[in-house]
């Protein structure tokens, strides 16, 4: 270095640090810029308004979860229907102990087999339901899963057909057997009765404070569905008021142990449709039925449904499951809930039409439109 430079530079020092800092930092700023708007937002968000303005009342998701498609979309196998016509016989005549579905034709019939095995057995194939499949012979019904079978389609012709106002809420989607098998022999997230599940107290204790599926893995009551969607008991909180003159031996009554119980349950919702309370409730006045949103109609039919389900088709089916199907606590027969269906979406399936190609599936009439 030249003396007189070196000289110069000890006279006049020069801060470097600060303009270097000052040009790293624009130009990571420069670089995150250019990332954004070539690959886009990762952590961007759209927002649902499901009440007044104000109110918080707002559902807010990522972008990157909303567009994330369900991966059991792929797998899924539809087919459209035969239309009639003249002469078509019927499965009723063309096949032994058809019990369900017999005033549906040949062509239709084996249509629906098909998918079934699909959607319920893909690795099994017509064994799973058909003991004598692999001789022809489909009649014989020794297996319990034939006849749980015939049952579960009665009861998604009564699902769509009765129950429109939940499963075809927003659009057209319905139910059949993929919305809650999806290629699995027994659907996920079924559950059977635990209760009590903490050994070490007694009482209401009794219930609570062991993580389990049922309380969506917090230390809530483990009861809510067995007492909500199974026995049909109210669901309600105790009075908001302290000191309230009630008897909490009175049934009509809803006590703080009522409460927890339908925290429980409302956790269980949210993390069955992905939401949360904002989604049905206004949450500064969830006491208040006149500010729920839309949404709040359809989960409540959606829980009468459910009750329905449980109550009329799958509990009577205890008796045809082996010992293997059953609850390990008491042996019950597996029940469903709202994750069953939904598996963490809004809408089964994000809300495709799993419908449109079965109206077979679509009607307990036994009259169906191909139209």
């Amino acid at each position: 270095m030249l003396p007189w430079f070196k000289n110069w530079n000890k006279d006049n020092p020069t801060d470097i640090y600060g303009p270097a800092i000052l040009v790293g930092v624009l130009g990571v700023a420069v670089i995150a810029a250019a990332f954004v708007v070539v690959v886009g937002q990762p952590f961007a968000t759209k927002s649902l308004q499901t009440g007044p303005r104000g109110t918080g009342m707002v559902q807010t998701e990522f972008v990157s979860e909303i567009e994330n498609e369900d991966p059991t979309l792929a797998a899924y196998y539809t087919e459209e229907p035969y239309v009639p016509e003249d002469g078509d016989r019927l499965a009723s005549e063309v096949y032994e102990n058809v019990q369900v579905l017999g005033n549906v034709t040949e062509d239709n019939f084996n249509r629906i087999m098909l998918a079934m095995t699909q959607w319920v057995s893909p690795e099994q194939g017509c064994a799973y339901c058909h003991v004598g499949a692999a001789d022809g012979n489909y009649a014989n019904d020794e297996l319990y899963t034939m006849k749980v079978a015939r049952r579960m389609i009665q009861m998604t012709q009564n699902l769509n057909e009765g129950w429109a106002g939940h499963v075809n809420a927003n659009q057209e989607v319905g139910v059949n057997c993929y919305t809650c098998h999806r290629g699995e022999n027994v659907p996920s997230d079924i559950w059977f009765r635990i209760t009590p599940v903490n050994e070490a107290a007694e009482g209401w204790a009794a219930v609570q404070n062991r993580v389990t599926m049922q309380s969506q893995y917090t230390s809530l009551p483990s009861d809510a569905l067995e007492t909500y969607l199974l026995e049909d008991e109210p669901i309600g909180v105790h009075d908001f008021a302290s000191h309230v003159d009630s008897d909490p031996t009175d049934p009509n009554t809803a006590t703080w142990q009522d409460a927890e119980r339908t925290y429980s349950l409302m956790n269980y919702v949210s993390n069955s449709l992905g939401v949360n309370c904002t989604f049905c409730h206004n949450t500064r006045a969830f006491y208040d039925g006149t500010q729920v949103t839309p949404q709040w109609a359809t989960e409540s039919l959606g829980i009468a449904m459910v009750k329905e389900m449980n109550q009329d088709y799958l509990v009577p089916l205890e008796g045809e499951y082996p010992e293997n199907r059953l609850g390990p606590v008491y042996g019950d027969a597996p029940k469903a809930a709202c994750k069953t269906c939904h598996k963490g979406y809004q809408q089964p399936l994000q809300g495709l039409n799993v419908i449109a190609d079965w109206p077979e599936l679509a009607t307990t009439s036994g009259e169906y439109s191909y139209e």
